[in-house]
């Protein structure tokens, strides 16, 4: 039996979408007065479907890519597996210490201190305190940060810090299973390859990632699977040359 690392079964994930909020009762009365509201409007809201029965596995040790457009599911779905969200139905489940990247400065409590959250987070992947004392050097040496630096609250540091500060505690707190939305986006390009290097040295170690991005050349540098969603639909789930084919082809037959 293969060694599943994530496990995505049937997941639906709706969201309440709201009509028209009124600040006050008398814009609400005046509203209804003028007609503006719709028929069926008295409940507030509708409820529109993110993603439809998503159903995958991943390996430990696979490095895989989720693909799609501009509101297709993607950082919803990793969202759900970073217990962001809840799903409406179905089942997410990651077997292992899991770090998630998913917005700039996500997960950071913005009061603490750069080392606090350090230790913060590493007791929240099961680190005891000197274990994360033992890779604190290396959290500071890759995100290119000085203890003066660390000892200022988050808030106060620049987007590029936050980056920095959040990637290196993804690699060198030992999560087994690393998420990453669009993490690789920010940054200058020698800091780009360093984070490549060391997801490769990631890889390596056979701990597995699932990322989503909109830039396909990290695709085909960095994974080895490609899962294709659009519309919160499943379209394609194979290797990165064929699914991206379809991919781009899908794209050129969109722009067109």
């Amino acid at each position: 039996m293969p060694d599943i690392a994530i496990e995505v079964t049937n997941v639906v994930k709706e969201f309440r979408v709201y009509y028209r909020t009124f600040g006050s009762l008398k814009s609400r009365v005046t509203a209804l007065a003028k007609g503006l509201t719709r028929k069926g409007e008295h409940s507030g809201f509708e409820m529109r479907r993110a993603l439809s029965g998503i159903t995958f596995q991943i390996e430990r040790g696979e490095s895989v890519a989720l693909v799609g457009g501009n509101g297709s599911g993607k950082s919803t779905l990793l969202s759900i597996l970073s217990r962001v969200y809840l799903p409406t139905s179905g089942e997410a489940r990651i077997q292992g210490r899991m770090m998630s990247l998913l917005e700039l400065g996500a997960g950071f409590h913005s009061e603490l201190t750069g080392n606090e959250n350090v230790f913060f987070y590493g007791s929240m992947l099961g680190l005891t305190e000197e274990e994360v004392a033992e890779r604190y050097d290396s959290v500071l040496e890759f995100a290119n940060l000085d203890h003066q630096a660390m000892d200022l609250p988050v808030r106060m540091y620049s987007s590029g810090m936050q980056l920095r500060l959040a990637f290196s505690m993804a690699v060198h707190l030992e999560a087994d299973v690393l998420l990453i939305d669009e993490g690789l986006a920010v940054g200058d390009e020698a800091f780009q390859e360093k984070c490549f290097q060391k997801i490769e040295g990631f890889k390596a170690q056979g701990r597995t990632i699932l990322m989503v991005t909109h830039e396909l050349d990290h695709v085909e540098r960095l994974a080895d699977r490609v899962i294709w969603i659009n519309k919160g639909n499943l379209i394609m789930d194979g290797d990165v040359t064929t699914v991206l084919k379809a991919y781009r082809a899908d794209m050129m037959k969109e722009a067109s």
